[in-house]
């Protein structure tokens, strides 16, 4: 790595990480790991400062075994470029591999459709920094390259991102509009649930009631934290669950039947609309996706029944 005008004076683990367009968490452990050689006696660590004209060596290894076999898998895709990805979510399409779900999961079809996405930050694996629940459909951003992802991860973390959702409840929301502050954890009576319960982690959703009608409340939800089922816990927490919610809603129809199991079950919740600073450029992008038909045809079914 020669260091130019425009890293001199910067630190070296920032300077390795845009020269060779990884994360500075990578580049950090590079350094860390004895593999970026330093010219003349200089001691290296990634906080010294690099100066004009200097030369540095770096010893990339090779990414490690990638154990995920590629597959096709059905997503849409909203928008790419070289830093970011926007997916387009089914409901029923799980995000990570987990027991259970090894195969045939969000990660195995970016791969396949992607395959660059398997060297990030000599790990093959994509780039993923957030995720959505099974039951849950619409949009995610993944990152196509280490300083994407680090960018976005700083994003995430500082509660930069817009996420807005459109879901439907049982019930009519005492407030049309509202802020919903219930810390969440972990159910201390059931551990497949979370719960607005004291001590938990702190959660925040605002949410907005577009109409109601028989019985039901169309509603947009924006989020401040990302927190395991944060809407469906705080719409329940309320006296107000989620349409198809099985496990917030146990005693309440499912109008979108069994699925393929109650982790996967359809639940009234969409990602529709993202908003971030784009991870290169810093310009603020927004993604919208539609309701999915499933849902579009439930609203008409609502509406048009007296």
């Amino acid at each position: 790595m020669f260091v130019t005008d425009d890293l001199a004076g910067h630190r070296l683990d920032f300077a390795v990480s845009r020269q060779l367009g990884i994360s500075r968490a990578y580049a950090q452990s590079l350094i860390k790991d004895g593999r970026v050689d330093s010219p003349g006696d200089r001691r290296i660590k990634p906080s010294i400062k690099v100066e004009l004209g200097e030369l540095y060596k770096i010893d990339v290894p090779p990414p490690q075994k990638l154990e995920l076999e590629p597959e096709p898998v059905h997503f849409g895709v909203v928008y790419a470029d070289q830093d970011i990805i926007v997916v387009d979510k089914p409901a029923g399409l799980v995000v990570h591999p987990a027991p259970g779900h090894w195969r045939g999961t969000l990660v195995h079809g970016l791969l396949y459709r992607f395959p660059e996405l398997g060297n990030l930050n000599g790990v093959e694996r994509p780039g993923i920094v957030h995720r959505l629940d099974a039951t849950t459909s619409g949009l995610m951003v993944v990152a196509r390259n280490g300083l994407a992802q680090e960018k976005l991860w700083t994003q995430f973390k500082l509660r930069t991102v817009g996420k807005s959702y459109i879901a439907l409840c049982f019930g009519t929301p005492r407030r049309a509009e509202a802020r919903i502050d219930m810390p969440i954890g972990r159910d201390p009576v059931d551990r497949y649930r979370m719960a607005a319960i004291e001590g938990g982690r702190e959660a925040v959703t605002d949410y907005a009631v577009l109409w109601s009608a028989r019985g039901y409340s169309l509603l947009r939800c924006d989020i401040h934290s990302g927190r395991t089922h944060q809407i469906r816990v705080h719409m329940s927490a309320i006296g107000c669950p989620l349409v198809g919610d099985f496990l917030y809603a146990p005693s309440k129809k499912n109008p979108f039947g069994e699925q393929s199991g109650q982790s996967k079950a359809r639940v009234f919740l969409h990602s529709w609309k993202l908003t971030l600073s784009h991870p290169r450029t810093g310009e603020a992008i927004s993604f919208r996706s539609h309701l999915p038909d499933d849902l579009k045809n439930f609203l008409v079914e609502i509406r048009r029944t007296r």
